[in-house]
């Protein structure tokens, strides 16, 4: 039973495949993400390959033969190298701003689904070819020694030639070792292809598994902006077929965190926090009961004040005075404001932005409306910054100052970045978010002391016990939040007493 499994599985990689290959052309990546990506995937497809070649000989006195298992090999890492060239092409035009076709990109991906596709058919057809040829054995000849890196891809004489090149009982559990040991030393690359050779070459392995998913947990490893991006591909392609598994929650938990780790600052690009909001979302649908719901409910709250702060942000751009001395420009924050009160009851600043609100309403003469948000926000927020003057606009309007909420009478305003900390985002332009930099089943930083997930599944070869969890998530301390005021300016640590003036409402 399971032997038939896995080998379902073998057969429905080209449609995980083709499902990749159609994300990643429907995402808003940036052309020069997208090359990226299609370079490292390329990249990886021409060192399997190039291994696979290496341990199959061509039939003696025998011209080439297409039906020959190295031959086909070859033909395949010949289209592989074509499209590179087409890539590196494109990307040098890209980099030097010359003019092309942007659909170039477009045909690009579906060459490299199709490649993929019928690179993994290929490996597997010729696994029992690999295994035939490299058991004959024969007097060894003498190799000139090379380095690890050009060894791995099939030259020279070291322990990876045997280990990618034979297929042996119990070989798959010495690849899941090492290739472990690669990965934690920061060699990802070779870590990858030796779990590669696991899935390509041994279908029933036990590890076969975990294999794919520490693939994917060496990529969010490796840290860089394609390296998450496949990533967060690699985990949802082995959500496609372990949808049920007990680490289900953690690999789209990774998704998100992928996407969080690529956040900007909150005025400029915005689509990496609204993914994360997405995937984050849905985690908690698809598993209601999952013991991680703490950690991806804080993890939501990031992300959504990450998109509070971009719309109230460009509300208060409609404030500045070229705009609010029109209708447009107090419609326009008026809207952006609104939608931070209803899709966002968490946000930091959510004082102001009552506030701002009510100030909308009332140079609408509309005192009714600003009303019940003054009244709102000195209910909810009795120690804002705002409550004084809000008190004062509610004795011009009229109405009764409310009684604070007694559950909300303590609560504090939100507190403020130094000088230095505001000019440090700025540089640095990341989000600041709390995600784990720990994989699934690797751990970044691995303590002496400490046991990965990936241990485990050495030990019990293969499986996993029910007790283990992932490495525990690092939380950090509540982040103090920088305060704009209505001119997109930002104010200095302390919190200041409001008076009317040109920048307040």
């Amino acid at each position: 039973m399971r032997s038939r499994f896995f080998n379902n599985l073998a057969l429905g990689a080209a449609l995980v495949l083709a499902l990749s290959g159609v994300a990643l052309a429907q995402s808003d990546l940036s052309a020069i993400q997208r090359l990226d990506v299609m370079r490292s995937k390329l990249d990886g497809m021409h060192r399997t390959l190039n291994s696979a070649i290496s341990s199959l000989s061509p039939t003696a006195g025998e011209k080439k033969n297409p039906d020959d298992p190295r031959e086909r090999l070859r033909g395949l890492d010949k289209e592989v190298n074509s499209v590179i060239n087409e890539v590196s092409d494109v990307r040098a035009k890209q980099e030097r701003s010359e003019r092309y076709d942007p659909t170039v990109l477009d045909r690009l991906e579906t060459s490299v689904t199709d490649l993929n596709t019928r690179v993994q058919a290929g490996l597997q057809a010729t696994a029992g070819d690999r295994s035939v040829t490299t058991t004959v054995s024969a007097a060894p000849a003498k190799k000139k020694k090379k380095g690890k890196f050009f060894g791995l891809l099939g030259g020279g004489d070291n322990k990876y030639e045997e280990l990618t090149g034979t297929v042996a009982p119990g070989r798959d559990r010495v690849l899941f070792e090492e290739a472990a040991k690669q990965v934690r030393k920061g060699q990802h690359e070779t870590g990858r292809l030796l779990f590669s050779t696991i899935i390509n070459t041994y279908p029933d392995s036990p590890f076969l598994p975990l294999a794919k998913l520490a693939i994917a947990d060496s990529f969010y490893l490796e840290g860089t902006t394609a390296s998450l991006i496949q990533a967060a591909q690699a985990y949802l392609d082995w959500l496609t077929f372990f949808p049920t598994d007990p680490l289900a929650d953690d690999a789209m938990l990774k998704v998100a965190e992928a996407e969080m780790r690529q956040m900007g600052l909150s005025d400029r690009d915005i689509s990496h926090a609204r993914k994360a909001e997405q995937r984050l979302k849905a985690l908690l649908q698809q598993y209601p009961q999952t013991t991680l719901r703490p950690i991806v409910e804080d993890r939501l709250r990031e992300a959504q004040e990450s998109l509070a702060m971009h719309s109230y942000q460009v509300g208060n751009f409609y404030l500045e005075p070229r705009y609010k001395r029109g209708k447009g420009g107090l419609k326009g924050a008026q809207s952006r404001f609104k939608e931070v009160i209803d899709k966002y009851p968490a946000f930091s600043l959510r004082d102001e932005v009552l506030f701002k609100l009510a100030y909308t309403f009332q140079q609408e003469e509309e005192p009714d409306e600003a009303a019940k948000y003054y009244q709102d926000m000195l209910r909810n927020f009795p120690n804002s910054p705002y409550a004084e003057q809000a008190k004062e606009q509610l004795n011009i309007i009229g109405v009764p100052i409310p009684e604070p909420d007694p559950a909300r009478r303590n609560v504090a305003p939100a507190e403020h970045p130094g000088f230095v900390g505001s000019i440090l985002k700025e540089v640095t332009g990341r989000a600041d978010v709390t995600v784990n930099s720990n994989g699934i089943l690797i751990s970044k930083d691995k303590k002496d002391d400490a046991s990965d997930l990936i241990d485990e599944a050495i030990k019990y070869n293969g499986q996993l016990p029910v007790n283990v969890t992932p490495n525990a998530t690092v939380q950090r301390a509540p982040q103090k939040i920088a305060r704009p005021q209505p001119g997109g300016q930002t104010s200095p640590a302390a919190s200041p007493s409001p008076t009317p003036g040109e920048n307040r409402p």
